[in-house]
């Protein structure tokens, strides 16, 4: 049973979300030949205080319209 964990910073709404869950498991199904009932997907959402990128947080980032 695959389980593919991905960790995001908080703010994508949930339609973004099912999509994503969708997307990799297709993926995984395609790649791999994995049934597609056996496929887990596991979305952890962090703060984006909490999420660094050179030393800024994501937040900062964020704020300053780099991401």
């Amino acid at each position: 049973m695959p389980l593919v964990q991905i960790t995001l910073a908080r703010g994508r709404t949930a339609e973004q979300k099912a999509a994503l869950g969708r997307a990799v498991t297709d993926a995984v199904v395609e790649s791999i030949g994995a049934r597609r009932e056996a496929v887990r997907v596991v979305l952890t959402e962090c703060e984006p205080e909490h999420w660094f990128v050179g030393g800024e947080s994501m937040a900062e980032l964020r704020a300053s319209g780099q991401r």
